[in-house]
Formats: structure tokens, C-alpha cells, sequence
């Protein structure tokens, strides 16, 4: 048994991720925490944690993906069963943190989503999340417990080195918001940058208008932390390549890929399409020949360890 489990600390996982889990404690050498997630005939839940967790230091590994409200309510009733059985610390494992999208008024009388669930999360009984890549980064100010938000560049600057070494590179935002992420890939990539100029029409729909800066000739690689319908990826890529671009390739923390992104993606410009395991993919994403996924396993199990041990985390921070 390793260091980990013999100190008190205790990994289980919900029903959104569970080979995530299996393959973060494959890395730390210490087996799955034993949970059971049971539906009653009319859809309600109920939790049993099969173990003592009294005084250990618990983590639980939960995406909140689809279906998105299912799996938030298993995450709110795991920790709360967790609460009740003396547990001496609660870390919320989010590698996907559903409803980030929703982190502001952008109509009159709606609702705040992403503080919502910060706070339901909060009185279940958390006491610390860890989360990978927030859609906006703002999220960890609607929490008042820590919140470690990780980012999937170590994973994604390590793939990109690997698969194109050497090649005359430039990284291309898909949008203005995501400017920030691409100028830091391009100069840790010696690569250059573009943006696209992207106009929202409608939820879930964009249209690419046009492209800032020069793509001619270039191997171009689009990167956005989440990818929900494609519309936005795949239109940037039709761009990308009118422009001159010698081939285009597309890279993300979370591949939420719903509705019509997996038929876009195959039919689109785009070469290949790296995603993380922070979601796990449906069978026709993991059938896509276009789709590649890289384990975020090792980071997120480092996360824990110094989490656990009260060490820095500082220098995940890529």
C-alpha cells in the first residue's frame, strides 16, 4: 500500500469520469475509494460510501458534463454523505466545472449559474475544489473555501513539442476572449499568433468573420478550453486554410462535443483535433480517427499530492 493511502487520504469518484480516476490512482498507487451511486425507478439518487472515511482527507474526482445536472447532484450528495461520516477534509475533483459559461448577467433576469452551483458546492460540504481551466477564470472568486484551478497547457505544450518539432508554427485564437491563452502557448512555442474575428449570432452559433494575422504557408493550431458544438472550431479552420495555411489542426482542455461537433469536426478543414480526458468521449467522439485524447491523470494526482501534504501547487501552473 502506498505513503498515500496509509496517511489518510481517500480517492472516490462519482459516474461522470470514473477511468479518470482509476488512472489518477494508478499514478499515486493506491486503490479506488469504494462508492456506490444507486437510482431509485424515479430517477432520484442515493449514495453509499462503503468504507470509514472518519478523519481522512477525502477527494472526489467528478466532471460535471453531461448530463450535466444528474452528475452535479451526485458530486453535491457524495459530499455530503462525506460531511456526515466525519470526514476531516472534502476536495472536490471538477476536472470539468459545468455552468462556467454562465458567470454573468448578459440579459436582465437571469440567473448567475456558475455562483449557484460555487455555492451549493460550498454548503454540501466542500472544502476545497480543485478544477482544470475554467471558462473564466473569475469562477474561483464566487467560492469562499480555496480553489486550485489548474491549466491543461503542461499536457497540451508537451504534445505539441512531441507531434510538431520543428515546423514553421502559429497558434490561432478562435476568438478574442482566448487571446491571453494563445499569446502564452506561442511564446512558450516560439510560434506565432492569429485571432480570429468571430461574431456570435445565437447560442451555440458562430460565425467566423475574419482572420488577424498571417497564417500563409504556416502550420496553424487552434486553441480553446472548451469545444461544445464545433461550430466556432470548424469555421475558424475553413478560415485558417482560405487564408494560405499549410495545414490546421485544433486543440482543447474540454471536449464537451454535443449536438452536431462530432459530424462538423470530421467533415471540417481541421487535420487533427486534440482534446483532454477532463470529459470522457461518447462512442461516435471516440470512433472519430480525427480525435485525439491526452490524459490529464498525472497532473491532476500531482494536484492531490500537494494538496494532501500542504506542499505548493504553484508550479503546475504552466
Amino acid at each position: 500500500m502506498s505513503w498515500f493511502a496509509t496517511n489518510g487520504l481517500t480517492i472516490f469518484s462519482g459516474n461522470s469520469n470514473p477511468d479518470l480516476a482509476q488512472q489518477i490512482c494508478k499514478y499515486l498507487e493506491m486503490p479506488l475509494g469504494g462508492a456506490k451511486v444507486k437510482t431509485f425507478s424515479d430517477g432520484e439518487l442515493q449514495i453509499e460510501v462503503d468504507e470509514n472515511v472518519r478523519s481522512k482527507d477525502i477527494f472526489v474526482v467528478q466532471s460535471t458534463s453531461s448530463p450535466v445536472n444528474d452528475h452535479l447532484m451526485e458530486l453535491l450528495l457524495m459530499i455530503d454523505a462525506f460531511k456526515r461520516s466525519s470526514a476531516r477534509r472534502i476536495t472536490a475533483v471538477i476536472p470539468y466545472y459545468g455552468y462556467a459559461r454562465q458567470d454573468k448577467k448578459v440579459a436582465p433576469r437571469v440567473p448567475i449559474s456558475a455562483k449557484l452551483v460555487a455555492d451549493l458546492l460550498t454548503v454540501a460540504g466542500a472544502n476545497r475544489v480543485i478544477t482544470m481551466d475554467l471558462h473564466a477564470s473569475q469562477i474561483q472568486g464566487f467560492f469562499s473555501i480555496p480553489v486550485d484551478n489548474l491549466f491543461a497547457a503542461p499536457v497540451i505544450l508537451e504534445y505539441i513539442k512531441n507531434d510538431f518539432p520543428g515546423e514553421n508554427l502559429v497558434i490561432v485564437s478562435p476568438d478574442a476572449g482566448g487571446v491571453e491563452r494563445a499569446r502564452a502557448f506561442a511564446k512558450r512555442l516560439n510560434a506565432g499568433l492569429a485571432i480570429v474575428d468571430k461574431r456570435r449570432e445565437a447560442p451555440n452559433k458562430a460565425k467566423a468573420m475574419a482572420l488577424i494575422g498571417d497564417v500563409s504557408g504556416k502550420t496553424a493550431i487552434i486553441l480553446d478550453d472548451m469545444v461544445d458544438t464545433a461550430g466556432t472550431v470548424t469555421e475558424a479552420a475553413t478560415v485558417i486554410m482560405d487564408k494560405g495555411a499549410q495545414e490546421v489542426h485544433a486543440c482543447c482542455s474540454h471536449p464537451v462535443l454535443s449536438g452536431p461537433a462530432v459530424e462538423r469536426i470530421e467533415t471540417s478543414a481541421l487535420k487533427s483535433f486534440m482534446v483532454t480526458n477532463t470529459i470522457p468521449l461518447k462512442k461516435d467522439a471516440a470512433a472519430c480517427e480525427k480525435i485525439k485524447v491526452l490524459s490529464i491523470a498525472r497532473l491532476v494526482g500531482e494536484a492531490i499530492i500537494r494538496s494532501h501534504r500542504g506542499d505548493s501547487v504553484t508550479s503546475l501552473f504552466v
